[in-house]
């Protein structure tokens, strides 16, 4: 701790700050800017409890009104009456078959796995894995 304190004030006596004239005149006239602040007179008499005890009575009497309206004046609900069956919908009926087009890409396939086994021969005899 002694290393760390000793290293410390070495560096802050190395430390060389001026303040110029144009910053000492602002800071001087920021501080003499300041001035404490005065209690005011004319501040307006606070309310009396009654008035909060007022407006808290009232507000809980309208939310109790509006509660009541709204839970005890609802219509009863009617469940729809549907007149009208839907017709069923008909499909056509479907037949799948194996395209024409797909040999070839099965030939294609079987020709790169085939190129795929002979490139891994080639690379594994290349770095003598194969006799």
């Amino acid at each position: 701790m002694d290393k760390l304190a000793k290293q410390l004030r070495d560096d802050a006596a190395q430390i060389n700050v001026e303040v110029s004239a144009q910053l000492d005149d602002r800071i001087r006239a920021s501080l003499q800017g300041v001035t404490q602040e005065q209690p005011r007179d004319n501040l307006p008499p606070a309310r009396p409890r009654s008035m909060w005890w007022a407006s808290s009575l009232t507000g809980i009497a309208a939310a109790a009104a509006l509660i009541l309206v709204l839970n005890f004046d609802q219509p009863v609900p009617v469940p729809p009456q549907n007149d009208f069956a839907v017709p069923p919908i008909l499909t056509p009926d479907l037949i799948f078959e194996k395209a024409m087009m797909t040999e070839p890409l099965e030939q294609e396939l079987a020709d790169l796995e085939a190129d795929l086994k002979k490139a891994e021969e080639a690379v594994k005899k290349e770095i003598g894995i194969f006799p």
